[in-house]
Parts: C-alpha cells; structure tokens; sequence
C-alpha cells in the first residue's frame, strides 16, 4: 500500500496466525476432516459465547437460513416476511424453501426491520419472519416478538452480520426461534472459507437441522429420515473458527472503539454517521455513513486514497430476481431504496489505527466543506 492510503479492510491485521496454524495441524494430523471432535466443541463452545442451548455448524450463512426456515415449517404456499435492506442471500433462501418473500420497510434510524410494518404485511399465508441485523445492529427483537406470537409466526433472524451484537443486555443468537450466522471471512468472526452455524433453545429445531445438514441421516451411516441435503461444516473450519472465537469479544471490543474515533472525527456531519440504538451494543461488522451524494463522496474518498464499498446499490426488491416480489403501493419500500441510494461504508477493522481513522475524517472533510 502506498503511504497514506486506507484500505477498506485488512484481514490479515488480526489474524492470529500461529494458533491457526496449528489448528489445521491438529485436523490433518486426526484425519477426521468432516464432522468429528472439532465441529462439536465449536458447536459447544459457539452456544456458550451466545448463550444459546444448542448451535448447529453448516456450510455457510445462506444454508443456516435454509435450514432454520425449513425446521420450523417454511414450505411452498407460505409467505416469509423480511426486510428489503440486506444481502440478497436472506431473500434466495426464502425462494429456496418454496416460500414467497414479502418484503417490509426498515426504521430510518436502526436500517433495520421496522415492527410498525410488520403486522400490515401478516396474511393468512404468512408462516415466518426474517429480521436482518443489517451492519452489526440488532432488529428490535422483542417488538418483532410481540407481533410473531400475535400471529403465530416463527422468527428466525438473519444475524450473519452481528456476531457479538447485544440486544437489552442479551447476545444476539438467543433473540429468536433460530439465528442464523455467516463466518464468510470478512465476518466479524470469519473462516477460513465458507461456513455458517444455527442458535436455537429449540431442542426439535436443532435436531432437524443436523438431519437436514447431512442427506437426513438419522443414527447411522445407511438411515434416512428426511430428503436432506450437503450442509455439513467441515472439521478444519471449524477448528480454525474455535481459534478465533477466543478472539471474537476483543474484536468486537475493537471495531465499537474504531466507530468511536469515526464519531469524533466526524462529529460535524451528524446526519452522516450511524445512530445506533440506546438498548443495542453495536456489533459494528460495517461502518456506514449516508449522503445524498454518495458517490461523489466516495469518488473523493479513492481519489484520497481511502477504499470504501457500497452494502448496497439496490434494495433487494430491485434485484432482477426478487422484482417480481415487490410490492405494487408507490413508495411502501422507500426507506430501504433512499438507504440503498445513500450508503457508503467506511474502512472498519480490528487492527485499524487512530492515524487511519484521522486519516478518513480529513478526506471527508476535504470532500464536504462546511
């Protein structure tokens, strides 16, 4: 990197690298390398850190949604209601079940799921929600929850941006039927590769997904219960994931103090900056600013030599796969399209430095005198 440039993330800032390492080690040297001692004390050791009573490893993020949604009943005629500001793997793995997405606007202030419109959408077909922890911030879960027992609805919370987020003094990964968690590398806690796991204090949902995870394979090699399919978490991840989850809270720890130097640093462009919520901890996987000119913001920001991202263009409704399930009311998903429209993320790492974040701040001030 050239001096004074800022990436937008430096993955190998944090990583401990002897003790990962010695971890795949461990796994090469067991050759037990799907399943085994490893995925259960992950599993074991992942339920602790959330304060679940069970946690179920899987393949990735997108497969923990897959597989929540189909342990609690999801199927094809149900509706499963969701925000319209995520990734767009948390709409796929509704299509995937059968289901039909039914997308609702986010609080302005959390950008998350707002509950005020979550009991309009309810229909009789409706069987799930899908509340997203967009950036690290917890969805308002107790009004989610509110409404869900209402309407006799499952919640199963897309959380694959929030590890060690806190909800009212509560870890997220206990604050629905099932939570579902992406360790993509660039989470919070990260793989080595793709992997995901399932929180749940539902001993059945638990139980179903680890059939579903492996083709429905009951006690033995050659049972079959159920039509399942190849989630599995493989041992070397998940020995790798044990090593960082030692980590996880001091990593947190680091990105909230980060967004604190950001909110100094940028304390005169208040409608800029993130508000998170009095009652939430902010997992803070993402930094993101808005501006009404944000890609001119952002040109400024390369031309500086600090790397930003867009999480993202487009509401989820406007991607080419889901616009079929956009609503028909004008204006009912504005919310979302002005996020989409105005979002820009700033560099945000453990490992980050206090000359780094100086170093954003003047950029954007450089970018928008006051």
């Amino acid at each position: 990197m050239l001096d004074g440039e800022v990436p937008f993330f430096d993955l190998q800032a944090s990583q401990p690298l002897a003790e990962l390492a010695a971890a795949v080690q461990t796994v090469l040297a067991s050759g037990r390398f799907v399943g085994g001692p490893e995925v259960e004390s992950f599993e074991r050791e992942f339920a602790e850190f959330t304060g679940a009573r069970h946690c179920v490893g899987v393949s990735s993020g997108t497969s923990a949604l897959q597989a929540a949604l189909l342990a609690c009943g999801v199927g094809p005629g149900d509706e499963v209601i969701t925000s319209a500001a995520t990734f767009v793997a948390t709409a796929a793995a509704i299509v995937h079940t059968g289901a039909t997405p039914v997308f609702v606007d986010i609080d302005s202030q959390t950008r998350t799921l707002c509950p005020a419109r979550l009991a309009d959408a309810v229909t009789p077909r409706t069987r799930a929600v899908v509340p997203v922890d967009l950036y690290g911030h917890p969805a308002d879960a107790d009004a989610i929850r509110r409404i869900a027992d209402r309407f006799d609805l499952a919640v199963v919370a897309d959380a694959a941006q929030a590890h060690g987020g806190v909800y009212r003094g509560r870890r997220v990964g206990t604050l629905a039927d099932a939570t579902c968690f992406s360790f993509y590398p660039s989470k919070n806690l990260g793989a080595l590769g793709d992997a995901g796991a399932v929180t749940t204090d539902d001993p059945y949902i638990a139980e179903r997904i680890r059939r579903m995870r492996d083709h429905g394979r009951g006690s033995s090699r050659d049972s079959c219960t159920v039509a399942g399919h190849n989630w599995r978490l493989d041992a070397i991840q998940a020995a790798c994931l044990r090593v960082k989850l030692r980590h996880l809270q001091e990593w947190v720890t680091a990105r909230r103090e980060i967004a604190g130097w950001y909110g100094r640093e940028l304390g005169g462009y208040g409608g800029l900056l993130p508000r998170p919520s009095a009652d939430v901890e902010h997992a803070f996987h993402l930094f993101v600013v808005r501006h009404r000119e944000r890609d001119f913001l952002r040109k400024a920001l390369a031309v500086a030599g600090v790397a930003t991202q867009i999480h993202y263009p487009r509401a989820v409704h406007q991607m080419e796969p889901f616009i079929r399930y956009a609503p028909r009311e004008p204006g009912s998903l504005s919310g979302a399209e002005q996020l989409a429209k105005e979002c820009l993320s700033l560099p945000l790492y453990p490992g980050m430095t206090p000359a780094q974040v100086r170093r954003v701040g003047q950029a954007v001030a450089e970018a928008l005198p006051s």
